[in-house]
Protein backbone atom coordinates (compact mmCIF):
# COMPACT_ATOMS: atom_id res chain seq x y z
CA UNK A 1 0.00 0.00 0.00
CA UNK A 2 1.06 3.22 -1.13
CA UNK A 3 1.51 6.22 1.45
CA UNK A 4 2.93 8.68 -0.06
CA UNK A 5 2.45 9.48 -3.79
CA UNK A 6 4.19 12.67 -5.62
CA UNK A 7 2.36 13.39 -9.64
CA UNK A 8 4.47 15.10 -11.89
CA UNK A 9 5.38 17.98 -9.81
CA UNK A 10 7.43 21.11 -11.21
CA UNK A 11 8.76 24.06 -9.30
CA UNK A 12 9.50 27.19 -11.30
CA UNK A 13 11.34 30.40 -9.75
CA UNK A 14 10.43 32.81 -12.40
CA UNK A 15 12.40 31.39 -15.27
CA UNK A 16 14.29 28.51 -13.52
CA UNK A 17 12.65 24.88 -13.47
CA UNK A 18 14.29 23.66 -10.46
CA UNK A 19 12.06 20.11 -10.04
CA UNK A 20 10.63 19.00 -13.27
CA UNK A 21 7.90 16.76 -13.66
CA UNK A 22 9.09 14.07 -10.90
CA UNK A 23 6.99 11.20 -9.87
CA UNK A 24 7.41 9.07 -6.65
CA UNK A 25 5.57 6.38 -5.08
CA UNK A 26 6.85 5.04 -1.65
CA UNK A 27 5.20 2.15 0.15
CA UNK A 28 4.49 1.88 3.80
CA UNK A 29 7.42 1.06 5.58
CA UNK A 30 9.78 1.57 3.09
CA UNK A 31 13.27 3.31 3.15
CA UNK A 32 13.80 5.78 -0.19
CA UNK A 33 16.65 7.87 -0.76
CA UNK A 34 16.78 10.36 -3.10
CA UNK A 35 20.21 11.17 -4.12
CA UNK A 36 22.23 13.56 -7.31
CA UNK A 37 24.47 15.49 -7.61
CA UNK A 38 24.44 19.32 -6.08
CA UNK A 39 21.88 21.34 -7.53
CA UNK A 40 19.70 18.49 -8.67
CA UNK A 41 16.72 19.94 -7.03
CA UNK A 42 17.02 17.21 -4.22
CA UNK A 43 16.16 19.83 -1.15
CA UNK A 44 13.31 21.97 -3.52
CA UNK A 45 11.32 18.57 -3.97
CA UNK A 46 11.68 17.57 -0.16
CA UNK A 47 10.01 21.18 0.39
CA UNK A 48 7.16 20.20 -2.11
CA UNK A 49 6.79 16.94 -0.25
CA UNK A 50 6.18 18.78 3.09
CA UNK A 51 4.52 21.81 1.90
CA UNK A 52 7.27 24.74 2.11
CA UNK A 53 6.58 24.56 -1.24
CA UNK A 54 3.66 25.01 -3.63
CA UNK A 55 4.04 22.72 -6.87
CA UNK A 56 3.88 24.75 -10.18
CA UNK A 57 2.13 21.82 -11.44
CA UNK A 58 1.69 18.22 -10.40
CA UNK A 59 0.35 16.60 -7.28
CA UNK A 60 0.79 14.87 -4.16
CA UNK A 61 -1.33 12.25 -2.60
CA UNK A 62 -0.45 11.16 1.20
CA UNK A 63 -2.21 8.53 3.08
CA UNK A 64 -4.77 8.59 0.07
CA UNK A 65 -5.32 12.02 0.43
CA UNK A 66 -4.65 15.28 -1.83
CA UNK A 67 -2.26 17.08 0.15
CA UNK A 68 -0.77 19.64 -2.76
CA UNK A 69 -2.18 22.67 -1.17
CA UNK A 70 -1.80 22.01 2.63
CA UNK A 71 0.68 24.04 4.76
CA UNK A 72 3.47 22.61 6.51
CA UNK A 73 1.29 22.01 9.54
CA UNK A 74 -1.62 20.63 8.31
CA UNK A 75 0.93 17.92 6.90
CA UNK A 76 2.49 17.32 10.50
CA UNK A 77 -0.75 16.91 11.68
CA UNK A 78 -1.46 14.02 9.08
CA UNK A 79 1.45 12.22 9.89
CA UNK A 80 4.49 13.62 8.16
CA UNK A 81 7.58 15.00 10.37
CA UNK A 82 10.86 15.95 8.46
CA UNK A 83 14.45 17.31 9.41
CA UNK A 84 16.80 19.69 7.85
CA UNK A 85 20.16 20.50 6.45
CA UNK A 86 20.85 22.68 8.99
CA UNK A 87 19.71 20.97 12.17
CA UNK A 88 16.94 22.79 14.04
CA UNK A 89 17.52 22.40 17.70
CA UNK A 90 17.03 24.80 20.89
CA UNK A 91 20.98 25.18 21.93
CA UNK A 92 20.12 26.74 24.81
CA UNK A 93 18.05 23.66 26.30
CA UNK A 94 18.88 20.35 27.30
CA UNK A 95 18.16 17.24 25.32
CA UNK A 96 15.50 16.16 27.82
CA UNK A 97 13.74 19.81 27.17
CA UNK A 98 14.07 19.70 23.49
CA UNK A 99 12.69 16.47 23.70
CA UNK A 100 9.63 17.86 26.21
CA UNK A 101 8.62 20.30 23.69
CA UNK A 102 8.16 18.32 20.78
CA UNK A 103 6.44 15.22 22.78
CA UNK A 104 3.76 18.05 24.25
CA UNK A 105 2.93 19.68 20.83
CA UNK A 106 2.41 16.20 19.70
CA UNK A 107 0.14 15.76 22.12
CA UNK A 108 -1.43 19.18 21.77
CA UNK A 109 -0.31 20.44 25.01
CA UNK A 110 1.74 23.54 23.64
CA UNK A 111 -1.48 26.01 25.04
CA UNK A 112 -1.79 24.59 28.22
CA UNK A 113 -0.69 26.01 31.18
CA UNK A 114 -0.81 23.79 33.19
CA UNK A 115 -0.59 19.67 33.15
CA UNK A 116 -2.52 17.24 35.57
CA UNK A 117 -0.03 15.09 37.40
CA UNK A 118 -1.27 12.27 35.07
CA UNK A 119 -0.61 14.34 31.80
CA UNK A 120 2.61 15.45 32.75
CA UNK A 121 3.57 11.57 33.61
CA UNK A 122 2.81 10.72 30.51
CA UNK A 123 4.82 13.20 28.89
CA UNK A 124 7.77 12.78 31.18
CA UNK A 125 7.43 8.89 30.16
CA UNK A 126 7.57 9.74 26.43
CA UNK A 127 10.65 12.14 27.02
CA UNK A 128 12.58 9.12 28.77
CA UNK A 129 11.78 6.78 25.91
CA UNK A 130 12.91 8.74 23.06
CA UNK A 131 15.85 9.46 24.88
CA UNK A 132 16.33 5.39 25.50
CA UNK A 133 15.59 4.84 21.72
CA UNK A 134 18.58 7.15 20.57
CA UNK A 135 20.93 6.29 23.25
CA UNK A 136 21.02 10.06 24.79
CA UNK A 137 19.54 9.07 28.17
CA UNK A 138 23.44 9.78 29.48
CA UNK A 139 22.92 13.66 27.70
CA UNK A 140 19.32 14.14 28.79
CA UNK A 141 20.21 17.03 31.21
CA UNK A 142 23.26 18.58 29.01
CA UNK A 143 22.53 21.57 26.82
CA UNK A 144 21.96 20.52 23.45
CA UNK A 145 24.63 23.72 21.93
CA UNK A 146 27.26 21.68 23.74
CA UNK A 147 26.68 18.49 21.84
CA UNK A 148 28.26 16.94 19.06
CA UNK A 149 26.99 17.52 15.46
CA UNK A 150 25.73 14.02 15.71
CA UNK A 151 24.18 14.05 18.81
CA UNK A 152 22.24 17.07 17.58
CA UNK A 153 21.14 15.85 14.60
CA UNK A 154 20.16 12.56 16.64
CA UNK A 155 18.15 15.16 18.94
CA UNK A 156 16.24 16.89 16.18
CA UNK A 157 15.66 13.16 14.69
CA UNK A 158 13.78 12.50 17.69
CA UNK A 159 12.13 15.53 18.32
CA UNK A 160 10.63 14.62 14.73
CA UNK A 161 9.74 11.15 15.96
CA UNK A 162 8.00 13.15 18.86
CA UNK A 163 5.62 13.93 16.64
CA UNK A 164 3.71 10.28 16.06
CA UNK A 165 4.81 10.38 12.18
CA UNK A 166 3.60 8.13 9.24
CA UNK A 167 6.40 9.58 6.86
CA UNK A 168 9.73 11.14 8.30
CA UNK A 169 11.69 12.86 6.02
CA UNK A 170 15.40 13.03 6.38
CA UNK A 171 17.39 15.93 4.48
CA UNK A 172 20.82 15.06 4.74
CA UNK A 173 20.84 13.43 8.28
CA UNK A 174 24.76 12.79 8.47
CA UNK A 175 26.22 15.59 6.50
CA UNK A 176 29.15 17.36 8.05
CA UNK A 177 29.98 14.21 10.36
CA UNK A 178 32.58 11.98 11.06
CA UNK A 179 32.92 8.33 10.57
CA UNK A 180 31.61 7.46 13.95
CA UNK A 181 29.04 10.13 14.01
CA UNK A 182 27.87 8.80 10.17
CA UNK A 183 27.39 5.09 11.94
CA UNK A 184 25.51 6.62 14.73
CA UNK A 185 23.34 8.15 12.66
CA UNK A 186 23.21 5.76 10.11
CA UNK A 187 22.45 2.99 12.86
CA UNK A 188 19.36 4.87 14.46
CA UNK A 189 18.02 5.38 11.22
CA UNK A 190 17.78 1.81 10.79
CA UNK A 191 16.20 1.22 13.91
CA UNK A 192 13.68 3.49 13.73
CA UNK A 193 13.12 2.03 10.34
CA UNK A 194 13.14 -1.60 10.95
CA UNK A 195 11.69 -1.69 15.18
CA UNK A 196 9.36 1.57 14.85
CA UNK A 197 8.11 0.64 11.60
CA UNK A 198 8.51 3.76 10.25
CA UNK A 199 8.12 4.51 6.68
CA UNK A 200 11.92 6.92 6.08
CA UNK A 201 12.52 9.38 2.99
CA UNK A 202 16.05 10.81 2.99
CA UNK A 203 18.37 13.06 0.71
CA UNK A 204 21.62 11.74 1.57
CA UNK A 205 25.42 12.76 -0.42
CA UNK A 206 27.21 9.67 1.63
CA UNK A 207 26.33 7.27 -1.09
CA UNK A 208 27.98 4.42 2.14
CA UNK A 209 25.03 5.66 3.54
CA UNK A 210 22.80 5.13 1.12
CA UNK A 211 23.45 1.68 -0.19
CA UNK A 212 23.67 0.86 3.22
CA UNK A 213 20.00 1.75 3.79
CA UNK A 214 17.76 2.29 1.43
CA UNK A 215 15.59 -0.69 -0.66
CA UNK A 216 15.12 1.86 -3.31
CA UNK A 217 16.82 4.71 -4.92
CA UNK A 218 15.89 7.80 -6.92
CA UNK A 219 18.13 9.94 -8.78
CA UNK A 220 17.59 13.60 -9.93
CA UNK A 221 19.73 15.44 -12.09
CA UNK A 222 19.02 19.01 -13.13
CA UNK A 223 15.89 18.96 -11.76
CA UNK A 224 14.00 15.86 -13.48
CA UNK A 225 14.33 12.28 -12.69
CA UNK A 226 17.25 10.66 -13.77
CA UNK A 227 16.93 6.44 -12.69
CA UNK A 228 15.18 4.89 -10.00
CA UNK A 229 15.90 0.99 -8.96
CA UNK A 230 17.41 -1.00 -6.17
CA UNK A 231 20.80 -0.04 -4.96
CA UNK A 232 22.64 -2.78 -7.14
CA UNK A 233 20.74 -1.50 -10.21
CA UNK A 234 21.56 2.05 -9.36
CA UNK A 235 24.94 0.79 -8.64
CA UNK A 236 25.17 -0.25 -12.12
CA UNK A 237 23.21 2.19 -14.24
CA UNK A 238 25.84 3.59 -16.34
CA UNK A 239 23.66 6.98 -16.53
CA UNK A 240 24.31 7.49 -13.35
CA UNK A 241 27.98 6.90 -12.89
CA UNK A 242 28.61 9.21 -15.72
CA UNK A 243 25.87 12.21 -14.10
CA UNK A 244 26.82 11.51 -10.13
CA UNK A 245 28.37 8.27 -9.02
CA UNK A 246 31.37 7.94 -11.18
CA UNK A 247 32.88 5.63 -13.34
CA UNK A 248 34.68 3.61 -10.56
CA UNK A 249 31.38 3.32 -8.87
Amino acid sequence: MSLLQVDNVSKRFGDLVAVNGVSMTVEQGELRAVIGPNGAGKTTFFNLISGFFTPSAGKIIFDNQDVTKLMPAQRVWRGMARTFQITEVFPELTTRENLRIAVEVAAGYRLKTWLSRDLDGEARARVTDLLEMSGLASKADRLVGELSHGDQRATEIMMALALKPRLLLLDEPTAGMGDQETYDITQLIRKLHKDQKLTIVLIEHDMRVVFHLADRIMVLAEGAPLAEGTPAEIAKNEAVQAAYLGKAA
